[in-house]
């Protein structure tokens, strides 16, 4: 758990990981809702959903001087949560990249059904790269209270997502709602990883590790 010396250490620090994930999800929301107006179409909105992603990287650096600080006192957890961080940055710059690829090509080109399905399902692995880091990261890690809330963490993203799934679905197939596509919902998990921290940290006063 943080305590209030270390937080207050941290606090002085640079930007902390939750404003950039705040802004990168303050962003993605604001294409959602630009793409569910037809304000934008959805390839410009697939293409501008690349920009936000860049945050990661400040995100991931910012995570992990948190880590460092918090972790100071022991070595094992701290090397736990570093390889954590490096994994997550590995796989994000994965995504963007065969994201970006996959988009470039299809505009730009007519690539053969087995090119096009090679490239669009690169980021699609690189997302399960992720899911894989946070498991590793459950496995790993020898605090049981911070695993724990790492759990709690990755159950109320689950609950949060296919909730979320489940409502928007019966929504879009009574005409209610627009189509939205699969991967999104990768996306709304993550966004429940956020508010599976928030809980944490209303009820034991810490965030978790995720």
């Amino acid at each position: 758990m943080i305590d209030a010396t270390t937080e207050s250490r941290l606090s002085g620090q640079r930007r902390s990981p939750f404003f950039y994930a705040g802004m990168m999800l303050a962003a993605i929301g604001a294409i959602v809702a630009l793409a569910a107006t037809n304000a934008i179409g959805s390839t410009a909105a697939t293409i501008l959903m690349i920009a936000p992603l860049w945050l990661a990287i400040p995100m991931v650096k910012a995570a992990n001087r948190r880590a460092d600080a918090v972790n100071a006192a022991c070595a094992s957890k701290g090397e736990v949560n570093r390889r954590y961080i490096k994994r997550i940055a590995l796989f994000t710059s994965l995504y963007l990249a065969t994201l970006a690829l996959a988009t470039f090509a299809s505009r730009e080109y007519s690539p053969p059904l087995e090119l096009r399905t090679f490239l669009s399902t690169l980021p699609g692995l690189a997302i399960a790269g992720m899911f894989w880091a946070i498991g590793r990261l459950i496995v790993e890690q020898t605090d049981e209270f911070i695993r724990m809330l790492t759990i709690r963490q990755s159950l109320w993203a689950t609950g949060f997502a296919l909730s979320a799934a489940s409502v928007w679905g019966f929504l879009e197939q009574a005409d209610i709602v627009i189509h939205v596509d699969a991967y999104w919902w990768a996306v709304v998990w993550f966004f429940g990883l956020g508010v599976g921290a928030v809980i944490n940290r209303i009820q034991y006063g810490t965030w978790g590790a995720i």
